[in-house]
């Protein structure tokens, strides 16, 4: 249920089930572990969008149907979006047309998101009886405060394009057309900074509790690296023949 092509500096993962808006799955989870077992072993930067205009329709509905207790407890879906929010480089969506429930979970479990200028957020999980479990109950207040939380999680608010860039929730907004090519010129340029620094500016920036000794922890290991001193030393080059 997923197109995934690697490159040498990303890998981009197109969610792929057409038949059902793309809508997670247990076997898109299962193959969505996959991809994080293989960026977690060769880290690089993830490109993440949906086929078809879509991004992520919400999660099965007829699998949620089924679920009980037990599969509530085991965080199938939260279990799979945190991992995802803690892989070593940057992620980012690609969102076009609806990311929904579950899909919009997803969304956000990424660092960055862009979004095409169809694209609505929203999580309508309680007028089916159940909460926005994946997530968006916490991650949603830190990405956009809490007023908009509220208003999406508890009134059923839909952010579109241009609301979500309002609420910082999106980059940009891009037309449809032009998405993965924005997309991947954003990419392009994390690409060219240090992995190495971008790897720990992402772990300091995802630790629980600020604290001066991470940062200077991780400004350590830059300091001694051969990386830092070859791209300060082009930077100083460069500004002499200025």
């Amino acid at each position: 249920m997923l197109r995934v092509e690697e490159h040498e500096d990303r890998v981009v993962v197109t969610l792929h089930r057409p038949e059902a808006r793309n809508a997670i799955s247990g076997r898109m989870i299962a193959e969505l572990h996959e991809v994080c077992g293989l960026l977690e072993a060769d880290p690089k930067l993830l490109l993440l969008t949906g086929h078809g205009g879509v991004f992520a329709g919400g999660a099965d509905i007829a699998e949620l149907l089924r679920r009980g207790r037990d599969e509530a407890l085991q965080g199938v879906n939260s279990r799979l979006f945190e991992r995802m929010r803690r892989l070593p480089m940057p992620t980012l969506a690609a969102v076009d047309g609806w990311a929904l429930g579950g899909g919009a979970e997803l969304a956000y479990a990424c660092d960055l998101r862009i979004a095409g200028s169809d694209a609505v957020f929203g999580n309508p999980e309680p007028g089916l009886g159940v909460l926005a479990a994946a997530g968006a109950c916490w991650r949603l207040s830190e990405l956009v405060g809490e007023s908009i939380a509220k208003q999406v999680l508890l009134a059923g608010r839909n952010l579109d394009a241009a609301a979500a860039l309002a609420a910082g929730l999106v980059i940009d907004v891009v037309p449809a057309q032009k998405l993965l090519e924005e997309a991947h010129a954003l990419l392009d340029r994390m690409a060219r900074s240090s992995a190495t620094a971008l790897r720990l500016t992402k772990l300091v920036l995802d630790a629980s509790g600020a604290h001066p000794v991470a940062d200077d922890l991780a400004q350590a290991v830059l300091f001694e690296g051969q990386d830092k001193k070859d791209r300060m030393t082009r930077f100083l080059e460069k500004r002499s023949r200025a």
